[in-house]
């Protein structure tokens, strides 16, 4: 077998797209496939002043920006995005609890040039800060990591609950369920949850990933941050209730991000992410679990990482993040074999599951600092792959889009 080069190993870089100066990327992707048949991809910023961008991907090797929105106010950002067919979704989050607008919003995008602005879902309130993640591939439900005008947490690093919301009608969304970690909302029965003693690490017990799958409608793989990982029955939206619980945390560091399930083998892979610079809270990992009993789902490996001493010192974060998620449309690629995720510093890097107890790297993108970045490195954040192979990830800061094949 070749030996990995230090950046570039199974990846062809195609293209890359500063976006006009704002390449200051978030955690959302998809790709709409429009009525005249272009391919355009959705692009969630990190931070103001820009609310999203569209980028015409048809030729994957010229990247054509079609339209850039702007956030209302500078306090906010557009962390996340979905879409289905015509209709995108956006997630907006405050900087601190009670400042608006704080919700998501629904955008028509049958006219890429000129999304229309469908609806607003309000979630703002006096202990929220609005919507940090929505999930939305079934056309009918919207599921957030959001607060709420009436959830008010025990702590304020609790503040995002999980929230269900009917988009049937998409200028009318109504909420149909939420659930709440028990003992972090004021009033609960129950104990508070045991925080982590270092406060650096003490990321908070909140949703963030609400996935949900056909394979499983009846089901939420809800990643949970220092709380570890839930599998939720939904079947009943209007009262979810758990079926399992997975947590690493402690001894590990906590922040459990993504929860994605491999139904036809069996497996959960899931995600922690790195939020301090420098490693200070390595190991941020991606685990691999068997759940043929989905009520006590058990960890069998980790996919292997490069040496901490090779990153910690570039500047930024180094750790897990982001998963390609198999997002349930006709626009993205699926795989049960391997796994692609990002490492911030670490770049993009995909496993070879098909032994799942011994996951092996078969490919890595770790471009060079971008210029202007603050940290001094690339900080990959997000990765989408389309049903024909195309791999879209992006920088944190001001790399924008990079644009690649898989090579493996």
């Amino acid at each position: 077998m070749p030996q990995p080069a230090p950046g570039l190993w199974n990846f062809r870089l195609l293209s890359q797209h500063t976006l006009n100066g704002f390449g200051g990327m978030g955690e959302g992707l998809a790709i709409q496939v429009a009525r005249d048949g272009r391919r355009i991809l959705w692009c969630a910023h990190e931070s103001a002043p820009k609310n999203f961008t569209a980028v015409d991907v048809t030729s994957p090797r010229e990247p054509r920006v079609v339209v850039q929105t702007e956030l209302p106010q500078p306090y906010m950002r557009s962390n996340s995005l979905e879409l289905t067919g015509d209709i995108l979704c956006v997630a907006y989050q405050t900087r601190n609890p009670g400042q608006q607008p704080a919700g998501f919003e629904v955008f028509d995008i049958s006219r890429p040039e000129a999304p229309r602005s469908i609806s607003f879902f309000d979630c703002s309130g006096p202990w929220s800060r609005g919507v940090h993640q929505l999930w939305f591939c079934d056309g009918e439900y919207v599921h957030l990591a959001a607060g709420a005008a009436d959830f008010q947490p025990r702590d304020v690093k609790d503040d995002q609950c999980y929230r269900i919301i009917s988009l049937k009608n998409p200028s009318k969304p109504v909420e149909v369920g939420r659930w709440w970690m028990p003992g972090t909302r004021e009033g609960d029965t129950e104990a508070p949850p045991v925080r982590h003693t270092a406060p650096a690490l003490d990321s908070g017990f909140r949703a963030h990933n609400t996935n949900v799958y056909p394979q499983r409608p009846d089901r939420c793989y809800l990643g949970y941050l220092d709380a570890g990982m839930f599998i939720l029955d939904i079947a009943d939206k209007a009262r979810p209730k758990v079926v399992s619980r997975w947590d690493n945390s402690p001894p590990y560091p906590g922040f459990t991000h993504t929860v994605l399930p491999l139904f036809e083998r069996n497996l959960l892979v899931v995600s922690d992410e790195s939020v301090l610079d420098n490693g200070e809270d390595w190991a941020k990992l991606v685990w691999i679990l068997d759940n043929r009993d989905e009520r006590n789902p058990i960890p069998i490996s980790t996919c292997p990482m490069p040496p901490l001493r090779d990153f910690a010192g570039r500047g930024g974060r180094f750790g897990a993040h982001n998963l390609h998620e198999n997002v349930p449309l006709p626009t993205c690629w699926f795989s049960d074999q391997v796994v692609v995720g990002t490492f911030f510093n670490g770049g993009l890097r995909a496993f070879d599951i098909a032994d799942p107890y011994a996951p092996r790297e078969v490919a890595h993108f770790v471009p060079e600092a971008p210029r202007g970045s603050p940290v001094g490195s690339v900080q990959i954040n997000d990765v989408f792959i389309d049903e024909r192979g195309v791999v879209y990830t992006v920088d944190r800061h001001t790399g924008g889009l990079y644009v690649l094949e898989m090579e493996f």
